[in-house]
């Protein structure tokens, strides 16, 4: 399978700051990179509520399985994932015109949140090429007691590995990476507050240890694409262009979804909604 090594030709056309042109280079040799205090706490309180509002609709779903199909018509899920300060720290590794593949709420609830074995993101994807990166966006306090996320570092360099089944513990992905890849001497802990994120990239290896303790973990991933990169399965993601112009004949997006009366967790802004313009020019949160 290929790698992400497109997003460093994508870099290339860019002017990036001297603190930009760092953390691409920390990310670059570890897989990865952490930014503290990118949203506001209210925010993320509110990301947490909205949380418990889509477990409430959705009974049948556990917190850990809350997916893309129901960002679709979610304009509280668009406006978190379209905040532009998130899209100013994945733009020196994907360039101006940014388009959202996929989103997931992954959240472990106390005594039982599910684990994560180890795995490379880019090996579940469709899409080509395989330029993509994750914020893993932090709305409590993700800490080794309830489950944080755990990479490898420099493990970004290893070629996308078919995932295996693997059900001997109920797991969130129902498959891992075979175990000669994984050093888990190496693993570092990838502990946040809320607002803070890491950003990884579509090969590093990584994974999390299930919830056993009494608080919740609250997290959710956003997968950012240039809008170069195609979308190859119909209905595999939940593509919206946040940032930019689109590319004729790559991928088609979903329209901003519109707040209807009662279908939808409230938020401050909802009452001039949808934002103006394609991929929120002007929107400021």
């Amino acid at each position: 399978m290929g790698d992400g090594g497109g997003l460093v030709e994508l870099r290339h056309n860019q002017n990036m700051s001297a603190p930009q042109a760092d953390l691409v280079s920390k990310y670059d040799k570890d897989g990865y990179i952490i930014l503290k205090n990118v949203i506001d706490e209210d925010l993320a309180m509110l990301g947490q509520d909205h949380v418990r509002w889509l477990l409430e609709k959705n009974p049948d779903l556990r917190p850990e399985q809350l997916h893309h199909h129901l960002a679709i018509k979610d304009p509280f899920w668009y406006r978190l994932v379209a905040d532009p300060r998130l899209l100013d720290a994945v733009q020196p590794f994907l360039g101006p015109n940014i388009a959202l593949f996929a989103t997931h709420y992954i959240c472990k609830p106390p005594g039982d949140g599910q684990p994560v074995l180890w795995h490379q993101d880019g090996s579940y994807w469709p899409l080509d090429p395989m330029e993509v990166t994750t914020i893993w966006l932090s709305l409590g306090h993700s800490t080794r007691k309830n489950g944080c996320m755990r990479v490898i570092p420099g493990t970004q360099d290893t070629d996308l590995q078919e995932m295996k089944l693997n059900t001997e513990v109920d797991n969130v992905l129902s498959s891992s990476i075979d175990d000669s890849f994984v050093d888990e001497t190496n693993a570092v802990d990838i502990e946040l507050g809320p607002g803070d994120l890491s950003i990884h990239h579509p090969n590093v290896i990584h994974g999390s240890d299930g919830n056993t303790s009494d608080q919740w973990r609250f997290g959710l991933t956003i997968r950012y694409i240039p809008t170069t990169t195609k979308i190859t399965v119909r209905d595999a993601g939940s593509p919206f262009l946040l940032r930019g112009n689109p590319v004729p004949g790559i991928n088609e997006y979903h329209p901003i979804p519109e707040c209807h009366e009662g279908d939808f967790l409230p938020f401050p802004g909802c009452e001039s909604w949808p934002p103006a313009g394609p991929g929120n020019e002007g929107w400021s949160p």
